[in-house]
């Protein structure tokens, strides 16, 4: 894996590709002073190509010292491209384009490689047509607008949401020269105002953005199926992070490229969606496309699945997803689970029978329950929710000390049965360990789970299913397990007014009480345990 220069050693310049329609794309450009051709690798985003997403990776400059011709593109109607930006919309058609021009490039052999996360994640997987990328990077992003770019558990992301439309809406006021409306967007995120005021705004300043047609329910998919399939072949190597809210869509493109009938590897690391720091995630790149791009040995370790214990502190390797035992705790709870931190219990498996009771929980809309960390805060990652689970609109179930070490590894459920008084309810839960620490309590926030309910389903005492953020994670012995059970987690969930219409269609001032009843009987929490003798990368 020798190096070819250093970044003195590099030349940057600019290219331009003209496409059918007369749109002309931009792109900056690095290379080795001397040699070539080069294999290319290819970064194609909305935000500027500048910034080369060096929030993650290293500098382009450091890829092309390595001996590749790095191309880093503004998508139509972003940065200094031409034509009118519309998410997704034009990506797959647009990147074949600039797919066939790169390939003739004279200093390039040929050999294609694509990196990037989130948008530019998605843009690796869009073509129009059988030419795709000979491998791939892909990190941090999905591949259904649906499920894995706004929501969980039919609950739109709120502050994520907002916060990146707005930011979107800021480049776009920034290139038509909108110096009024951009600082309006700046001064809204500045003073964190955007989460109550910044549905409004964008229906002024940017009537056209994604998120005013996500929430109101226009799904419209970016994927070509033309060249989906032939992508999910090629070698793909999948980034994810226990606190990145696309970890589901990296999950299932990892699923989706098994089927197709590819060989894709997999890295899960303890990172935020943007920050990936110590994961020497550019040299795991620089491995990647080496063996594929140039030839060389394959990277070490060879393991297709590598996962970060967070508990542990260390990495676990294998040839697939660890595949968990199911373990259950029960709940049991008597009318007191908000107000005293001892009457809600989590009863390991062989206690259930002294699982069972109620209780009731009620959401004061003027005093939303609040929610931090996890992977849906805009300063996501673990948290100490000690406080939050002091409120008596939160009940808490916690379990006796742990008999032996556990290691969760993968998807949290949560089964109960629950009606609302109303026509609309949402359940935000949490999952922590609970350490006794110099004589303070410290309550650690493992994973999040979120679901929402609308319309007169939500009156009807039924199970109901919770769905948490997938994990790797080993508890010591010794330690207590907690649930936490929420009505609102804001601002990352938008506050459900209880009338059965969505938060974003509804004044502050038409948000309803909500009340919600629960029975604990064969209430359970799924928890997904992993065997202790598993390789270890």
């Amino acid at each position: 894996m020798g190096t070819v220069g250093a970044p003195h050693d590099v030349i940057h310049g600019q290219r331009q590709l003209v496409l059918p329609d007369g749109v002309v794309l931009q792109a900056s450009c690095w290379r080795p002073r001397h040699g070539g051709p080069w294999p290319a690798l290819l970064m194609r985003q909305p935000y500027g190509r500048a910034l080369a997403s060096t929030m993650v990776y290293a500098h382009p400059a450091w890829y092309a010292a390595q001996g590749y011709l790095v191309v880093v593109q503004d998508v139509r109607g972003c940065g200094d491209s031409g034509g009118s930006f519309r998410l997704f919309a034009s990506e797959a058609r647009d990147g074949s384009c600039t797919m066939a021009w790169l390939r003739g490039q004279p200093d390039c052999n040929g050999r294609i490689g694509c990196y990037g996360f989130s948008y530019q994640g998605l843009t690796q997987l869009l073509w129009d047509g059988p030419d795709v990328p000979d491998c791939t990077a892909p990190a941090m992003a999905g591949l259904s607008v649906q499920h894995h770019w706004c929501r969980d558990g039919r609950a739109d992301w709120w502050a994520l949401g907002l916060a990146w439309a707005l930011q979107l809406a800021a480049a776009a006021c920034q290139r038509r020269g909108d110096g009024v409306a951009y600082g309006r967007i700046r001064k809204a995120l500045h003073h964190q105002d955007f989460c109550e005021e910044g549905w409004g705004l964008l229906q002024q300043v940017d009537p056209g953005n994604h998120l005013l047609r996500w929430w109101s329910g226009d799904w419209e998919s970016p994927v070509a199926d033309a060249g989906l399939a032939a992508v999910l072949r090629r070698p793909m190597l999948l980034i994810g992070g226990w606190y990145d809210p696309y970890l589901r869509g990296v999950m299932a493109l990892r699923d989706q490229s098994l089927k197709a009938g590819g060989c894709p590897r997999l890295v899960v690391g303890p990172w935020t969606h943007g920050n990936w720091h110590g994961g020497r995630l550019d040299q795991r790149h620089l491995a990647f496309f080496n063996h594929h791009l140039k030839g060389c040995p394959p990277p070490q370790p060879r393991h297709a699945v590598q996962l970060f214990d967070v508990g542990r502190g260390h990495w676990w390797g294998g040839s697939h997803w660890p595949q968990p035992a199911l373990g259950r705790c029960w709940l049991r709870g008597a009318g007191l689970s908000g107000v005293d931190p001892h009457a809600g219990v989590l009863l390991l498996e062989p206690e259930k029978a002294m699982a069972g009771g109620w209780d009731q929980l009620v959401l004061d809309p003027w005093r939303p329950t609040p929610a931090r960390g996890g992977h849906l805060d805009l300063q996501a990652g673990p948290t100490d929710r000690h406080d939050l689970d002091c409120r008596s609109d939160v009940l808490t179930f916690t379990s006796p000390p742990l008999p032996r070490a556990l290691t969760l590894s993968g998807t949290v459920q949560l089964r109960l049965k629950a009606a609302s008084g109303g026509q609309g309810f949402d359940l935000c839960c949490a999952l922590s360990q609970v350490r006794e620490m110099e004589g303070r309590t410290r309550v650690e926030q493992l994973s999040m789970g979120v679901e929402r309910w609308l319309g007169p389903q939500a009156q009807t005492l039924a199970w109901r299913r919770v769905r948490f953020q997938p994990l790797l994670q080993t508890v010591p012995a010794e330690v207590r397990l907690r649930l936490s059970i929420a009505l609102a987690g804001w601002p990352l969930i938008g506050i459900n007014p209880g009338n059965g219409r969505a938060p974003h269609t509804v004044a502050a001032h038409e948000r309803q009480v909500v009340v919600v009843h629960f029975r604990w009987e064969e209430a359970c929490l799924q928890l997904p345990l992993q065997q202790q003798d598993q390789a270890t990368a």
